[in-house]
């Protein structure tokens, strides 16, 4: 069964963090600041003397490509992946390793040795969700703390016997499970599907509040685009994958003089908008979000870390190429496709680990088709047909990620998505929703019965597809 229904917010499916995964990384590392969090709450972390980590499924197989550990000795530590200096990941990690000791909460010194105390249990699985992490605590009174979490996708984790990690419950005036809802209430009230979300998002924090919050999300991705398409080398992990962005921007930008982002858009804008030249630059946008997000770089989940830039390319897509940048387009790109992403994440997955990649891609596309389209002025039955569209062209599509990273060959299918969610975007605007012969909710209900049926190896365990049959010394094309 998909996870239990809940209420979720714009903030729940857009989070800030650190790559390159948020089902491998941000959430592991959520997990261990809640594990933390506990033993402050009972009372106990002066008691710890020893912690030791168990990975189970997908966590073990793919953790350390995903930096499942890293993530978790810094969340045990008590830093923040949003506000954790990323540059400092490596040297405070190297410490731990080296010093043998972790500061517990940014508090209490123990004893850490990395080889025993973090164990990856590659053949053992808990049936809740692939993605488990158990954490026991050894107090010094002969007592321990033992707690399970499971990260289900996007940043989301879920202790065990709890039921969802959404944010606490509120009076919604439109509830919202279904495709079949949203559409209801849209009826109903004649607002736009943005609107809607407007309104449920005030149950939690006010219109200025919400709006403040996703501008800032926003910063967020406009940075990391534009760190993105400036940085060059090679991605850590040892593919030595070489960083493409850099490379395309210098190569479309051509001789155009700029300092900063708003003078980057401007010489973007220069380059023309033919077809090819906009292609060249989605793709420059897209490989430039997810480069940084495989080289532990600061990004927005959106709705994954692994699909982290098939929303920022279409967005900048559309504020480059459509209708130049405005507050109230951005805030009304983001809080359509954040409903998108909650109905399949209500009714299907939008974890890979349960999913394969047609629950990341997949879902990013169908998110940002629609958002694409009800910005482009479609109605909100143009915009859930752009959504069915795009993901009705990712089903089955699997997650087999070369040497257990982010990279290969995710880093491209970013790229697709974008791509693929602009052109359903443009079939829906040229169709009469009237002649669709596939439902929104049809299209989450044969994604979930799809990830049923999928065999566990196309499931973020490396253990099938690409994964298996490339070399990991094969040298980059």
């Amino acid at each position: 069964m998909p996870m239990q229904k809940e209420q979720i917010s714009v903030f729940n499916m857009f989070k800030i963090g650190i790559g390159p995964s948020s089902s491998h990384t941000l959430g592991p590392w959520r997990a261990a600041q809640q594990f933390v969090a506990l033993l402050q709450q009972r009372q106990v972390v002066e008691l710890v003397v020893q912690v030791k980590i168990l990975l189970y499924g997908s966590l073990a197989k793919t953790g350390k490509g995903h930096g499942t550990d890293i993530a978790i000795l810094l969340g045990l530590s008590g830093d923040d992946p949003v506000t954790f200096d990323v540059t400092q990941i490596n040297p405070k990690v190297d410490k731990i390793k080296r010093d043998h000791q972790l500061i517990l909460g940014n508090h209490q010194p123990i004893s850490f040795y990395f080889d025993d105390d973090l164990m990856f249990l590659f053949n053992e699985s808990l049936p809740f969700h692939p993605n488990a992490v158990t954490f026991q605590a050894f107090l010094s009174d002969g007592k321990a703390v033992s707690e399970t979490y499971y990260s289900i996708g996007g940043g989301f984790v879920v202790r065990e016997n709890e039921t969802s990690d959404a944010s606490h419950e509120v009076d919604l005036p439109f509830p919202i499970d279904t495709a079949a809802d949203l559409l209801h209430w849209c009826r109903k009230t004649g607002l736009k599907i943005s609107e809607v979300v407007m309104e449920n998002e005030m149950a939690w924090r006010s219109e200025d509040e919400a709006k403040s919050k996703i501008l800032d999300i926003f910063n967020t991705i406009k940075e990391c685009i534009y760190r993105g398409c400036h940085t060059t080398g090679y991605l850590p992990g040892g593919l030595n994958v070489g960083r493409r962005a850099a490379a395309l921007n210098k190569k479309l930008i051509g001789n155009r003089p700029y300092g900063n982002f708003d003078e980057w858009v401007a010489a973007i804008r220069e380059t023309g908008d033919s077809f090819k030249n906009i292609l060249d630059w989605v793709s420059c946008f897209a490989l430039a979000v997810n480069e940084e997000n495989a080289s532990f770089g600061r990004v927005v989940t959106a709705p994954t870390n692994g699909a982290a830039g098939v929303i920022p390319a279409v967005l900048q897509y559309y504020l480059v190429f459509c209708e130049g940048y405005t507050d109230a387009k951005i805030i009304q790109f983001m809080f359509t496709a954040s409903e998108i992403g909650s109905i399949f994440k209500k009714g299907a997955t939008i974890s890979a680990a349960m999913g394969g990649c047609q629950a990341e891609i997949g879902v990013s596309s169908a998110m940002a088709a629609a958002a694409l389209t009800e910005c482009l002025g479609g109605s909100q039955r143009q915009a859930m047909m752009a959504a069915e569209i795009a993901m009705e062209h990712h089903l089955g599509l699997t997650c087999d990620p070369i040497g257990g990273l982010v990279q290969v060959p995710c880093i491209e299918r970013n790229t697709m998505g974008a791509i693929k969610a602009i052109t359903a975007s443009q079939l829906a605007l040229q169709t009469n929703p009237d002649n669709a012969k596939v439902s929104l909710d049809a299209v989450v209900k044969t994604m979930w019965q799809t990830a049923q049926d999928m065999n566990s190896k196309y499931k973020e365990t490396s253990d099938g597809g690409l994964a298996i049959n490339i070399p990991l010394s094969l040298p980059e094309c």
